[in-house]
């Protein structure tokens, strides 16, 4: 169980910081190096009408502008230490760097935006089965609305070539987390030779009323008629699923995967309920979701 509480925090230079400390003659660039992240946070903004799903997809994906990119970094939380490059460059000591790379930040947008869960890598987000619209490399920008998923690839003709993908802000703009030794940024869209299209992941199926919408982990994990390991399971997800909890309650006390917990979660959807262990929250006790 991924307890491990995840704070998101913009990183400051500690070098600056000690010089202002000892001789005050850095005051000016901190105020500068403050007044230039301003700048870029508020320039990340839906830039055509938006949709409130989108609205909130583009605010969260903004709010990690100026964190820095990271291969392999990030998760639905936040950023996370990526891995280091095989191909060397600036990527090469990314375990060491905190942040996102181009599809965890998108998964991180859509998620704590809009509960949309997007599969993990670039190629399998191009491909996703929820989305609810699709555009061509030959259609260009004008159908597209903010909120929109922006895509490059090797062979744009194949999706399942795809290398970069990018949340389209409207007027040709789009945030996103470019490469090893950037941060997040707000650029213009590269209408290139890779460009290979946009999908639309708004508008789809939303949480129902009066649910909370979380992620699991693990495989196989085991669905239960009551709140008990003592009845038989009544289903099982196979891996990370979104699920729609209506409220939790007190049963069973469950020691699993090296955590002990007697929270249980009810599924509607399943009308089943599932320990809370296997609940992606770093809380055991679930923020937001009544007792049933």
């Amino acid at each position: 169980m991924r307890r491990t509480t995840r704070r998101m925090a913009t990183a400051m230079a500690s070098g600056l910081l000690l010089a202002t400390a000892l001789t005050g003659t850095a005051t000016a660039t901190a105020t500068e190096v403050t007044s230039a992240a301003a700048a870029a946070a508020a320039d990340c903004r839906p830039l055509a009408d938006a949709s409130a799903q989108a609205q909130a997809i583009i605010d969260a994906a903004c709010s990690q502008i100026g964190v820095p990119y990271s291969w392999g970094g990030g998760s639905i939380h936040g950023p996370t230490y990526g891995q280091d490059y095989p191909g060397g460059g600036p990527g090469a000591h990314d375990s060491q760097v905190k942040g996102f790379d181009c599809s965890h930040l998108m998964q991180y947008a859509a998620w704590q935006g809009a509960g949309i869960a997007l599969p993990e890598g670039s190629w399998n987000q191009a491909r996703w089965s929820g989305a609810t619209a699709r555009f061509t490399r030959d259609q260009g920008l004008g159908p597209l609305e903010p909120g929109d998923l922006l895509l490059w690839a090797k062979n744009p003709a194949d999706l399942g070539s795809v290398h970069h993908i990018a949340l389209y802000l409207g007027g040709g703009r789009m945030v996103e987390a470019r490469e090893s030794g950037t941060p997040v940024m707000v650029s213009d869209v590269r209408l290139n030779a890779q460009f290979a299209g946009a999908l639309r992941i708004t508008g789809g199926e939303e949480p129902p009323a009066g649910t909370k919408r979380f992620m699991t982990w693990g495989t196989g994990v085991g669905l239960r008629p009551e709140a008990n390991t003592r009845k038989p399971v009544v289903g099982r997800l196979p891996g990370p699923t979104a699920v729609d909890v209506q409220c939790q309650a007190r049963g069973e006390l469950v020691n699993a995967e090296g955590y002990s917990n007697d929270a249980w979660s009810y599924l509607p959807a399943y009308r089943a309920w599932i320990s809370n262990i296997y609940i992606d929250d770093p809380a055991a006790w679930l923020p937001g979701v009544p007792t049933c």
